[in-house]
């Protein structure tokens, strides 16, 4: 049987599935389901610093710190896979505070889940990168365990970003941040919330720069969104992920969604002859022939190839 052990921030794991952040994580039932199906590694529901005052937060999401605490804890005690926390804050000092508490409390791992919204125009893009790397340095240096950072597609420069979150102690990056995006009422003229869960489509960003940074920082690599099926799973491997992350698939086909594409990554594997090893990076930047598909170049053979409408 083809070998689909991996590494991710120096946990070893059985295969490069992970299941990331979502109501399924933030319970014990749901975590065993996910481990009885054969995930690699688990990431629990962010713990949001605004919810510090002790407000239950949303179903199945923990709620106080201390509910929170004890979803890590009782994670930890009841499976045998990595239990990866998230933590979501808004002041320096929460943010060392609760990765401190999440560390204490058996995390196996801790993911910055860094949402921040840049509206204000006096804010310049150097000055918010600087509170990226401020916020990975204090963290860093408060705890011991591996360290992974979910950040934002919305940069002028990823690669240098990248490079240098991984500098001030970053092990992993996790790629990319999926902001949702609010929506507007024209009945009740509200701003509203709408969730809408990803599709395959969504994997092409996260494809680009995984494909670009592989080889280019010492870091793992995690791509988040628009992982659904093997050939997805494949493709980011190929880019060059060291694991890949779902969260709508699981939602919409549940926890043995997760055998099927184990199932799908292993028989391509074995159809073309390939280890794990030989696929990961195959089709990065630096691994093809001709880079610049990864750049404008792919933008001008999209165009082109589009079909011109026929009248009538």
């Amino acid at each position: 049987m083809v070998d689909l052990r991996s590494r991710y921030l120096g946990l070893d794991l059985r295969s490069p599935l992970v299941a990331s952040a979502s109501p399924l994580t933030g319970t014990i039932d749901g975590l065993r389901r996910l481990e009885e199906a054969g995930v690699a590694a688990v990431v629990l529901p962010s713990l949001f610093e605004e919810e510090a005052g002790g407000t239950a937060g949303p179903e199945g999401h923990g709620s106080s710190p201390p509910g929170h605490l004890e979803l890590v804890e009782k994670a930890r005690a009841a499976l045998s896979v990595p239990v990866i926390a998230s933590l979501n804050g808004v002041s320096p000092g929460g943010w060392t505070r609760y990765a401190a508490q999440l560390e204490e409390a058996g995390a196996d791992a801790l993911e910055l889940n860094v949402y921040y919204i840049s509206a204000s125009p006096g804010l310049s893009g150097t000055e918010v990168e600087w509170r990226y790397l401020d916020l990975v340095r204090s963290v860093r240096r408060t705890i011991q365990i591996p360290l992974a950072v979910k950040v934002s597609p919305y940069f002028s420069s990823i690669t240098n970003l990248a490079g240098r979150l991984v500098e001030v102690g970053a092990r992993g990056l996790v790629l990319f941040n999926r902001f949702y995006q609010p929506d507007l009422d024209v009945e009740t003229l509200e701003v509203v919330p709408r969730l809408e869960l990803s599709t395959s489509a969504e994997l092409r960003l996260p494809l680009r720069w995984i494909a670009i940074l592989h080889g280019r920082v010492a870091a793992s690599l995690a791509a988040s969104t628009g992982v659904h099926t093997a050939e997805d799973a494949v493709k980011a491997l190929l880019a060059g992920a060291d694991v890949v992350m779902m969260t709508s698939a699981l939602l919409r086909h549940g926890p043995d969604h997760l055998r099927t594409v184990e199932a799908g990554l292993r028989g391509w594997l074995e159809r073309h002859g390939h280890h794990l090893g030989e696929v990961r990076g195959r089709l990065s930047q630096r691994a093809i022939g001709d880079p610049a598909a990864y750049e404008r170049a792919n933008y001008l053979r999209m165009l082109a190839s589009h079909p011109t409408p026929v009248d009538g």
